[in-house]
Order: C-alpha cells, then sequence, then structure tokens
C-alpha cells in the first residue's frame, strides 16, 4: 500500500499549470523509482491473469500511453499495480510537439483536454530508457507496450517510413507495439485511418513485422489504436483491415475531438483531444461495435473515461478485454488501478 495517499498531493498537483504538473509527477517518479522513495506509491499488483495475442497478461488494468511519453518511468509505473504499461509515442527523431499552454484540466467535467503532438525525446533516447528499466529483469509479471507514431515533419504520404524506422527499433524491447493512428494532434494524422491509406500503412508494416520475426527469432503481436470519432461504417471497414492484414488486436480509443459533453466549461474551446469522463460513452460505443465486427476472439484493449472501478467494468461489458487508464490516474491517483483490477476480477 502507498505511503502517501494521492488526496493529499492533488490539491497541490492541480494548483500548478497541468503540464507542470504533469512534469514534476513524472520527475518525481523517473528519480524515485528503484529506491526506497517508491514506497510512497506502490501498491499490490491484483493477480486476475488472461491470456491475448499469444501474452500473459498479470491483471486486466493498464497504463494508456501519453504518461510516459520516453519512458523514463516504466519500474516507478509498474510500482503502482498495473499488469501491464504502454508508453510512447515514440517518433524516429526527437521533437517538441505543439506550442504551450497545450494541457487544460476540466475538473467540473472530470476530463483534460490536450494538444501536446507527440512531444519527445526521439527513438534512440526512448530505447535506451526501456532498457535502463529493470522490473521485467527482475521477474515482476509486467507486460511492456511500445507506442510507435510519426514526426510532424514527415508528410503523411511518407508516414509509413515512420512507422517502419520505429518498429525495427522498439521490436526487440516490446511485449507489443502500438500503431498510433488517432492523435489528433498531429496535422492529418486521422487520415491514416480511412480505408485506403489504413490498408497501405497496415499491409507495410505486417510484411516487415514478418521480417523482423525471421530475423529474431521472435513474432511480437502489433495493436492498432483507432479514435472514438468514427462512423459505424468506418469501425467495421477499420475491422476488417485489421483482420485483412493479421493485427493482434485493437486500442480503442484515443481522445476525442467532440465537445458536446463540455460545451460552456473554461477550457472547452481549446483545440486537441478531450480525455476522461466524458469519452467514456462515445468510446465504449465503439468498443461494442469492434466487438461484433471482430468476433468473441480478437483482442480489444478498452481506454477512454475509466474513472471508476465501474467504469473499468462498463469497458470489459462492452465487449473489452482489458482496459487503460491515463486521466483517471490523474484525477483519481494510483488506488484506482487496484480498484478496478479487483472490480474486472469480481466479474467471473
Amino acid at each position: 500500500m502507498s505511503l502517501l495517499p494521492y488526496a493529499l498531493a492533488r490539491p497541490f498537483l492541480f494548483g500548478m499549470d497541468a503540464e507542470a504538473a504533469h512534469e514534476l509527477t513524472m520527475d518525481m517518479l523517473a528519480r524515485g523509482q528503484r529506491t526506497p522513495l517508491q514506497w510512497a506509491w506502490c501498491n499490490d499488483t491484483v493477480s486476475d491473469p488472461v491470456t491475448l495475442a499469444g501474452l500473459r497478461f498479470p491483471n486486466r488494468v493498464g497504463l494508456a500511453a501519453g504518461l510516459d511519453k520516453n519512458a523514463r518511468c516504466i519500474d516507478g509505473l509498474a510500482a503502482m499495480g498495473f499488469g501491464f504499461v504502454e508508453v510512447g509515442t515514440v517518433t524516429p527523431k526527437g521533437q517538441p510537439g505543439n506550442p504551450k499552454p497545450r494541457m487544460f484540466r476540466l475538473p467540473q467535467a472530470r476530463a483534460l483536454i490536450n494538444r501536446l503532438g507527440f512531444n519527445n525525446e526521439g527513438l534512440d533516447a526512448f530505447i535506451a530508457n526501456v532498457q535502463q528499466s529493470q522490473v521485467r529483469r527482475q521477474g515482476k509479471p509486467l507486460l511492456l507496450g511500445l507506442n510507435i507514431g510519426k514526426n510532424a515533419s514527415t508528410p503523411i504520404e511518407d508516414a509509413t517510413r515512420d512507422y517502419l524506422t520505429c518498429l525495427e527499433g522498439v521490436y526487440p524491447h516490446a511485449d507489443y507495439v502500438t500503431v498510433n493512428i488517432s492523435s489528433p494532434n498531429t496535422q492529418n494524422l486521422r487520415a491514416l485511418q480511412s480505408d485506403e491509406a489504413l490498408d497501405g500503412l497496415l499491409g507495410a508494416v505486417a510484411g516487415h513485422r514478418e521480417k523482423l520475426a525471421a530475423a529474431q527469432g521472435r513474432r511480437v503481436p502489433i495493436f492498432v489504436k483507432i479514435a472514438p470519432d468514427l462512423s459505424e461504417e468506418q469501425v467495421s471497414v477499420i475491422a476488417a483491415t485489421l483482420q485483412r492484414h493479421g493485427m493482434d488486436g485493437v486500442i480503442a480509443t484515443n481522445t476525442t475531438i467532440s465537445r458536446d459533453a463540455v460545451q460552456g466549461l473554461p477550457h472547452a474551446a481549446e483545440t486537441g483531444g478531450l480525455s476522461g469522463a466524458p469519452v467514456l460513452a462515445a468510446s465504449n460505443a465503439v468498443i461494442a461495435q469492434l466487438r461484433a465486427a471482430l468476433g468473441p476472439a480478437f483482442p480489444i484493449i478498452g481506454v477512454g473515461g475509466v474513472m471508476s472501478a465501474e467504469d473499468a467494468v462498463s469497458k470489459i461489458r462492452a465487449g473489452a478485454d482489458v482496459v487503460q487508464i491515463y486521466t483517471g490516474l490523474i484525477y483519481e491517483g494510483p488506488t484506482l488501478i487496484g480498484r478496478a483490477a479487483r472490480a474486472i476480477q469480481a466479474m467471473r
């Protein structure tokens, strides 16, 4: 059990600029991981294993990509009780992201808006940080997902090159790789979800994965992360494309560009992706559509709006196999992880 209740830290953090609080927290985790300071936030890991895409997930609650973009805090995050941790999004070259301010809290809606724009230190630094992590080498049951994207400066017609560069770099270090085509904060990125573009990208990714698997003797599962802002027809096309190219799973969903649930609130008009409680229903709807289209066996990771144990259960009921948390961690703290994992465990 953590020694520092999050209820004591949250007022201090929420008194700061949202991105400044984020950076302070990540610096604390990076400095404190693998030291006695880790007891301030560590929690027991609920044992509720499930096998998906050939991987044994220790429990059904993971960390969504975006919190730890540079893979600096894998061990510190693992200590919170996650069954799996996804870090990134990483791009081939480091990039600063969009101009600040670019992260905003909407506490009345228990939500965030961000337009960070894949700010990260680049592939080489990312891999070096992953290699410094010790938690899996020490035998702790944790799966590590590495999330890849394209540089903002890369023309959309050349996006495949960036994804293949990142795939090759992260492949030896990942339990699974996530192809992120759904951030609203990189210009035209979501166009990769369209039929022809997605077909071309996933065909290239699948082909390169087979080459890497043959060379390294290990076939790493690939998941694709999609948006909530899709029609039923678009979801059906994406589902068929995932299966056609042998993708191993789908992550649903990223943040939304819709503002219907937060109209009139401070910061609601800010450009970017909205996360937190307002995206739960839209995310669950996409999960249900995917499950209907993909059948009962295709792995679905549900993410978007998990702010409580009940929200996590709603994702499983919608059709997800496991869930991820990001904004809920900011509002509720690390105890949400165990509460969600135990609630899902109790469904059996």
